[in-house]
């Protein structure tokens, strides 16, 4: 971390690695169980993020949508219209949140 205030939560971003990369194993069998319109956003082939991590993680929850909006992990700041494009195009009906 570096020694001046940081522009974001450096605690978070550590916390948020770390679960990431050894996530919980109840979360993939969890993940199954999401019922509400998921859709995952990947940065492409520039990204940290491993996007067969994300395309991953989109197989997992039933009826997901992956787009990818090339612009590496914050492609809500280097293309804003392409990453609410999916959003705004998204139905609005939201029934269950998870089955028991």
């Amino acid at each position: 971390a570096p020694d001046t205030d940081p522009p974001f939560d450096w605690a978070m971003l550590r916390a948020t690695d770390a679960q990431r990369n050894a996530p919980n194993p109840l979360w993939w069998d969890h993940m199954a169980r999401i019922t509400m319109p998921t859709l995952l956003i990947g940065g492409g082939p520039t990204s940290p993020i491993p996007q067969d991590q994300v395309a991953l993680s989109a197989s997992a929850v039933p009826g997901a949508r992956l787009v990818t909006v090339g612009g590496r992990h914050l492609v809500h700041e280097a293309r804003p219209e392409e990453f609410l494009a999916p959003f705004l195009d998204a139905p609005s009906e939201v029934t269950s949140r998870t089955q028991s």
